[in-house]
């Protein structure tokens, strides 16, 4: 039984958790701003689906670097 519950922030879709550790595939990221910005001393995180990560990406001018990973 999960008893956190994760969703995506772009679109909202419930992503499958097991026993709180997130099962489906997502991009999570976190980012605690310094000095300098305008968010100084704020933590921001958020979660994205696939599908809303590849949506995010293909409005990059400069696509990401993707390696392959040989070892899981």
């Amino acid at each position: 039984m999960c008893d956190t519950r994760i969703f995506c922030n772009a679109c909202g879709k419930e992503l499958y958790m097991e026993n709180n550790i997130l099962k489906e595939d997502a991009f999570e990221a976190k980012k605690q701003w310094g000095y300098f910005s305008k968010k100084d001393t704020k933590m921001h995180s958020f979660v994205l689906c696939e599908e809303c990560y590849d949506k995010m990406i293909s409005r990059f001018v400069i696509p990401p670097i993707v390696t392959d990973v040989v070892e899981l």
